[in-house]
């Protein structure tokens, strides 16, 4: 019977937050955008090696990826897109960098990326949520996610599908 007011205390203590919270929040709920921020990069991927442009966050690695057959309206388009992606992935820490680099273009599993940066599997899927949470806040501030997310989903999902 003693060990029952512990037990009453620590479930108080969780029920008001009195404890720390060690797993990291979503930023403003942009959880629900991480599948569009995917897309978004692997369209990028793409685009950037049509105009012939490596991603900047790759260098000079060879790599896998998957392509869509999602095309822009002009050249310019397809150069102003890369860019603005480039500028948003810049702002990145390099570790988050490296994590999206190898997770969103380049397809490889959270425990392959694990091995490659030498993390913990944990970090890595920590530092691959918090990276593209962030990526989400500037692409929306950038407006590359939005009005388009609808249709950037349709090429997502059909592109999953045919894989």
């Amino acid at each position: 019977m003693s060990a029952m007011p512990c037990i009453l205390e620590t479930a108080h203590a969780v029920a008001s937050s009195e404890l720390p919270v060690w797993r990291a929040r979503p930023l403003d709920g942009l959880a629900f955008y991480r599948r569009h921020s995917e897309g978004l990069l692997r369209k990028y991927l793409a685009i950037s090696m049509e105009i012939g442009r490596v991603p900047c966050v790759l260098g000079n690695v060879a790599f896998r990826s998957r392509m869509s057959s999602y095309r822009m309206r002009s050249f310019e388009d397809q150069v102003i897109f890369v860019l603005d992606v480039e500028r948003c992935l810049k702002q990145l820490d390099p570790i988050s960098q490296q994590v999206v680099a190898h997770i969103a273009l380049e397809s490889y599993s959270i425990p392959e990326t694990a091995a490659l940066t030498r993390e913990s599997l944990r970090s890595v899927a920590r530092i691959y949520t918090v990276a593209l949470d962030r990526l989400t806040r500037l692409f929306l501030d950038f407006r590359l996610l939005g009005a388009g997310t609808q249709k950037l989903s349709r090429v997502s999902l059909s592109n999953e599908s045919n894989d």
